[in-house]
Formats: C-alpha cells, sequence, structure tokens
C-alpha cells in the first residue's frame, strides 16, 4: 500500500508530501491545476522513463520519493531477499528518483542505487495503473488479448506457452540454417573426405615425419654404417694384432704383479679390469647392431617414396612436412562437426514434432482456460454495462483458434471483443459500434473488472497482498447516473485493496474514502501546485463545486451533502 508521496522540483510542483490511506482515493482540482502530477510522480518512481522537461524550471534537479508498507505482499519481500534490497522491518519499502536538469537520472530502492529494469520490476509488483486512453487501446488486439489474460489469471499457463512456442521455434530456425549450409557444405565435406583420406595414407604424424627421415638416413648410408662399426669390432676385439681388449688384459697381468709389491696399484688393477668387462660389451654390443644393418636397396626406395610423398603433401597445403599430422588432426576435427551437423539435421525433424506438440498441449490448455475467462467476463461486462447506462446492451469474446495461423508466444488464439449496444444489432468488433461514450463506459467496466480480478489473481499466487491500484481519468465522457454507478464500482473496490482515483465526477468523489483536492497558485512569477486532504466539510464544498462550477451555491452545497450521505 502507497503510504506517502513527497515530490521536490517537479514540474510546477515545488514542494509536496502526500500521505494516502488504504482504501479509495479521490483527487479532484481544477482543470490545469495538476491532479496528474502526482500520479506521473510517482511513474518515474516505478521506472518510468525521464526527460530533463520535468524537472522544474530553474531547479538543478527534481526528486521524488514513495514509501510503501509492504507486510501484507508477500510478493513484494520475496522480491527484496532475492536481490539484497530489504531492510531490516520488512514492513517498508521506499522507492526513490532523483532526475538530473542535464536529463541524467538516479533510481534507489531503500537507500541503494539500482538500475532502471529493476525500479520497473519491483514497481509492477506495488502499483497497477489504468490510463484514461486506455479506451483507445480497447480496440487493439493485443491489448484485448492482454485484458482476457489479466482477467484469466493464468499467468504461469502463459509462461510455460512462451518458454515452449520460443523452443519450438528455435528447432524450426536451427533446421533452416542447417538446411540453407547443407548444399555449400556438401562440396567442402567432399573435399574434407579427399584430404583426410590422402593424409591418412601417408600416415604421418608430427612424430612419424621424424622417424621417416631418421630410417632415411640409415638406409642411405648403411654400407658406411658396416664399415665403421667393423673397424671398431676389430680394433677393440677381433684385430690379431694389439686389439684393445688384449693390451689392456696385458696391462691388468703386469700391474697385478706390482700390485703385490705395492698395494696402491690395487685399485688401478680394479678399474683396468672393469673397463676390460666393457670392451668387451661393447665389442658385443657392435657385432649385434650389424646384424641389423640392412643393405636394402627396396627398402631404400620405399622410405624415398614416402619421403617424396610427404614433401609433395607439405607444399600442396603450404605447411613444414613436420605440421602434416596436425593439419590432418584440424582437417578431421572440420569433416567430425560436418558429419555431426548431418546427424543434427536427421534428428531435428522429429525434435520438432516433439516441441510442437508439446506446445500446442499447453496452447490448447491456455485456449480452454481464456474460454472459461471470457465466458465469465461475458457475462460480468454485459450486467456492467447495463449499470453503466447501457440497457440493452451485450458484450461477448470471440476466440479464434488455430495452431497454423495464429501460433504464437501467446498460444493459438485471436481474441476479439464484440459488443452490441442496442436492442436488436447484432455482435460486432468492438471498435465498429461503440461510440466514443460508449467505448469509455465499456472500457471502464473491463478495466475495473480485470484490474480487480487480476488484483485477487496475483494475491492468490503470491500469497497474499495485492498492489495498489490507480485509475487516472478512467471516468471521462462518464456523467449523470452512469457516474454514480462508476462510484459505487471504484468503492467496492477500494473496500478491499487500495484504489486511487483522479477524477473530475462529484458521484465518484463523493464516494471515496479519502478525498485530496489539488490547486494551483502564482508566486514570484511562477506557478506553485499544492494538494491537501479534505476534512468532511472541505469535502462539501470540493463536490459542491464539481456539480455547480465556480458558483457554489446553497442548493449545489445541499446537494453536495447528500451525495456524501448516500
Amino acid at each position: 500500500m502507497l503510504t506517502q508521496l513527497h515530490i521536490r522540483q517537479f514540474a510546477i510542483v515545488d514542494e509536496l508530501s502526500i500521505d494516502f490511506r488504504h482504501g479509495m482515493t479521490a483527487i479532484t482540482g481544477e482543470t490545469g491545476a495538476g491532479k496528474s502530477i502526482a500520479l506521473d510522480a510517482l511513474s518515474l518512481c516505478l521506472g518510468a522513463r525521464a526527460e530533463s522537461g520535468m524537472v522544474r524550471n530553474g531547479s538543478d534537479k527534481a526528486e521524488i520519493t514513495a514509501c510503501f508498507q509492504i507486510q501484507a505482499l508477500a510478493a513484494v519481500q520475496k522480491w527484496l531477499d532475492e536481490h539484497e534490497l530489504a531492510v531490516a522491518d520488512d514492513e517498508e519499502c521506499i522507492l526513490r528518483r532523483i532526475i538530473t536538469s542535464e536529463g541524467r537520472s538516479k533510481g534507489f530502492i531503500n537507500g541503494a542505487p539500482v538500475p532502471m529494469n529493476l525500479l520497473k520490476e519491483l514497481g509492477g509488483l506495488l502499483v497497477s495503473i489504468h490510463g484514461q486512453h486506455d479506451h483507445h487501446l480497447l480496440m487493439k488486439p493485443d491489448y484485448q488479448i492482454q485484458l482476457l489474460d489479466q482477467y484469466a489469471g493464468h499467468r504461469q499457463l502463459l509462461n510455460t506457452c512462451a518458454e515452449l512456442f520460443r523452443e519450438w521455434r528455435q528447432l524450426k530456425r536451427e533446421k533452416q540454417r542447417l538446411q540453407s549450409q547443407q548444399d555449400a557444405q556438401e562440396a567442402r565435406k567432399q573435399l574434407l573426405d579427399y584430404q583426410v583420406n590422402e593424409l591418412q595414407e601417408a600416415a604421418l604424424s608430427a612424430d612419424a615425419y621424424a622417424e621417416l627421415e631418421s630410417e632415411h638416413k640409415r638406409l642411405a648410408n648403411a654400407s658406411e654404417l658396416l664399415a665403421d662399426s667393423q673397424y671398431a669390432v676389430n680394433t677393440l676385439y677381433d684385430g690379431e694384432h694389439n686389439n684393445v681388449y688384449n693390451l689392456v688384459q696385458a696391462t691388468i697381468e703386469r700391474l697385478t704383479n706390482s700390485a703385490e709389491l705395492d698395494p696402491q696399484l690395487q685399485p688401478m688393477v680394479a678399474l683396468l679390469n672393469e673397463a676390460s668387462v666393457q670392451i668387451e660389451e661393447a665389442a658385443r654390443e657392435l657385432r649385434h647392431y650389424q646384424d641389423h644393418v640392412e643393405l636394402d636397396p627396396e627398402l631404400l626406395n620405399e622410405c624415398e617414396k614416402r619421403m617424396s610423398a610427404a614433401m609433395q603433401l607439405a607444399r600442396k597445403h603450404q605447411v613444414a612436412p613436420e605440421q602434416l599430422g596436425e593439419l590432418l588432426n584440424s582437417l578431421q576435427a572440420e569433416l567430425n562437426e560436418l558429419n555431426a551437423a548431418e546427424t543434427r539435421l536427421a534428428d531435428l525433424d522429429p525434435a520438432i514434432a516433439d516441441a510442437e506438440k508439446a506446445y500446442v498441449k499447453v496452447a490448447n490448455e491456455l485456449t480452454t482456460s481464456r474460454q472459461h475467462a471470457a465466458e465469465q467476463l461475458a457475462v460480468k461486462v454485459t450486467d456492467t454495462m447495463h449499470k453503466l447506462n447501457i440497457p440493452d446492451g451485450e458484450f461477448q469474446v470471440n476466440i479464434q483458434s488455430s495452431a497454423q495461423e495464429f501460433a504464437s508466444a501467446l498460444g493459438i488464439d485471436q481474441i476479439t471483443f464484440t459488443v452490441s449496444a442496442n436492442a436488436g444489432q447484432p455482435l460486432q468488433p468492438i471498435a465498429k459500434v461503440a461510440s466514443g461514450g460508449e467505448l469509455s463506459r465499456i472500457s471502464l467496466a473491463i478495466q475495473v473488472l480485470t484490474a480487480s480480478t487480476n488484483a485477487k489473481n496475483q494475491a492468490s499466487s503470491r500469497a497474499t497482498g495485492m498492489p495498489t491500484l490507480i485509475f487516472d481519468e478512467v471516468d471521462v465522457g462518464v456523467s449523470g447516473p452512469t457516474a454514480t454507478t462508476v462510484g459505487k464500482l471504484l468503492q467496492a473496490l477500494g473496500e478491499q485493496n487500495q484504489v486511487i482515483c483522479v477524477t473530475h465526477l462529484p458521484q465518484v468523489a463523493a464516494r471515496a474514502h479519502q478525498h485530496l483536492f489539488v490547486s494551483k497558485e502564482s508566486r514570484n512569477g511562477q506557478t506553485v501546485t499544492f494538494m491537501q486532504s479534505l476534512d468532511q466539510n472541505d469535502r462539501v464544498h470540493a463536490l459542491a463545486r464539481l456539480l455547480a462550477g465556480d458558483a457554489v451555491t446553497d442548493h449545489s452545497l445541499a446537494n453536495a451533502r447528500e451525495l456524501l450521505a448516500s
């Protein structure tokens, strides 16, 4: 519930504080006095767009603060907790907006600076505003389906339907994208198939080419390797004269005899014995190496062919031979992606069919919910039309459903509000048959009914609490006995919730639990707006002015008292 609104340097307001109470509050005043300024200021606190022209002339900034009691608004408390903006006692929420003369804007929730989207999101939980021009929107199909959905209160069903529609549409778009790419990718896929097979046949990984180079060196120099290894074997062990092994053995024999004379030679003898063993082992390894050195011209020729093929592939792909293995991995990965795209395309048809089936199922549930709500709304709006001096009026909601023609995030329905304002006339779309005055009254009936039901639905779906309902001159075009009915409708709505109504009608203002009067005067060459809460006596005079204009008479005062008494 809105408890206080404080405005500084906004439009023609110097400084203004307004206290609000539960129930119905009527705001009246002369035309141009600024009755809607308070609501415009409140809208800024709720995240509406700000402009530099909103700042009072000669001031550097405008500041608006709105205080709400939220102990009965569980959804607001939950939202504040989720965004870490709650206050200690969880009973009050303060919104604040500052607009500078340069057009810059800042928003605050409970003292913490926040972006405008959060201010707007929270504002939607606190206040529901119905404007004086909403009856023009009533002729638009999008607004009609919005009103019906508000009345039905199936927000969760709408959200589910929208999510399923997005999933279905995304799958269809993916299929279109893959199909459009398929022809171009087919040529690329054939090329990749050829290149990958060619590289795989060459069997050249990053290490394989280095091994091929090493093998080629061995095969090309096999004769020299055999000769050198044979020379080493002869020198170390197999030579008939003065091979290293025999010389070391001879040295060991002589030093062994000398070590008996001088023990200091024994370590050297031990080292030579070890060297003798190493020489014998080296000779044995060299013989083993010789057994594996191949003098094979055919093998050498095959190796040279593989080397040549690797060089050709490297030149063809403009990479170093050592990079052929890396290139193969890259091409194989791209080929795998194209193959996966083909597989994905094949899998999309059943996925699209399943997504469509799920969407249509929920959309049909939404249609059923709308049909039930449409029947109830038609009865209530028709009844309210009778009360609003359209005695022969009839209202119906026409729902056409087609998954092929009307599928959207809002379901598969096309909604048309139809009306007959006079006896004997057929039901036709509301834009074709309703006059301006009739349209205003029908719009008012629908707004009051949908606002009331929507508020109850919000309270039910969000545990407890209903937002503040604001009606900004929605009774334009209404007068006489009809105005009395409008007052009763808004008063009944105010019994269960906080309702704030800007009005010109004394029959409406008289029904309010609280009456605020707006006036203006000129000070130092500037216009200043004031708003004051009226006591019983002041209310009589304010209602008398609404009834009779500036010339308040005893008769108009008596009528005003009678209105209040009723």
